[in-house]
C-alpha cells in the first residue's frame, strides 16, 4: 500500500483496484550496465515506476498501467513542462528532463520498458501521468512524438485527482475500501457528503466536497 504521506498514489491505487487491477509501488529501475551510455556516478541509483496496475481480464495497452505521480499543488503544465525539458531547464534546482527520465533519456526508457516486461510479461501498457489537476491542453503531452518514440508506441495518458475521485466515489459499495484515503471517502458518502465536479468544461477543473442536496 502507498505511504500515508502520498494522497495522490493512495487515490491511484484505489481507482485502479476499482477497475479490476492488481497493484504495485515503487517498481526499481536502473539502465543495465552493459549499456554503451552507462554512466556509473550517474546512472547506479533506481528510479521507481510510482504504480503499476495489472488487469487479468484486459488484453493489449490496457491491461498493465504505468503510473507515474506528479502531485504539485500548482497543478501540471503540459506545454511548460515539455518547454523545461526541450530547452535544458532547471525547475526547483533539478533538470526538468530527470523528473521525466524514463520519457526523455534511452536508456533509462529502456530500463523502464524492461522492468513492465519483468514484472507482468508484456512490453505493451499504458503510461500514465498523475496529477493534482491540469493547467492547459492534455493532449499536447498525450501525443508529444519524442515520449512516444521512448516507450516504443505504447499510449499515455494523463489522469486527474478529480477523474479519480468521482470516478472512486461513484462506484463506492459498503465493502471496506484497499485505502485509507478510500476509506474516507466512504466515511463522506456515508454523511452524506459528495464530491462533486464544478468550473467550466474550458477551464481547470477542481474537485469540491459539498454537502448532499438530500440533507
Amino acid at each position: 500500500m502507498a505511504t500515508k504521506e502520498d494522497i495522490l498514489e493512495q487515490i491511484v491505487e484505489e481507482f485502479l483496484i476499482h477497475r479490476g487491477y492488481f497493484v504495485q509501488h515503487n517498481l526499481k529501475f536502473l539502465p543495465r550496465k552493459d549499456h554503451p551510455e552507462f554512466i556509473t556516478n550517474k546512472d547506479s541509483n533506481h528510479s521507481d515506476i510510482d504504480v503499476v496496475g495489472y488487469h487479468p481480464k484486459l488484453e493489449g495497452p490496457k491491461k498493465v498501467v504505468a503510473v507515474s505521480c506528479k502531485s504539485w499543488q500548482s497543478g501540471f503544465h503540459p506545454a511548460s513542462k515539455i518547454d523545461a525539458i526541450e530547452n535544458n531547464k532547471k525547475i526547483s534546482g533539478r533538470m526538468a528532463w530527470q523528473g521525466f527520465r524514463e520519457l526523455t533519456v534511452p536508456k533509462w526508457s529502456e530500463a523502464f520498458i524492461q522492468a513492465i516486461e519483468d514484472a507482468t510479461g508484456t512490453k505493451e501498457f499504458t503510461y500514465i501521468t498523475a496529477v493534482s489537476k491540469v493547467r492547459g491542453d492534455k493532449a499536447i503531452w498525450e501525443t508529444y512524438p519524442p515520449f512516444q518514440n521512448a516507450l516504443g508506441g505504447n499510449p499515455i495518458r494523463i489522469l486527474t485527482f478529480e477523474e479519480m475521485v468521482l470516478e472512486i466515489q461513484n462506484s463506492l459499495s459498503t465493502t471496506l475500501a484497499a485505502t485509507e484515503v478510500g476509506r474516507m471517502l466512504q466515511m463522506f458518502q456515508a454523511a452524506g457528503i459528495q464530491v462533486r465536479k464544478t468550473g467550466s468544461p474550458h477551464k481547470d477543473q477542481t474537485a469540491s466536497i459539498l454537502p448532499s442536496a438530500t440533507t
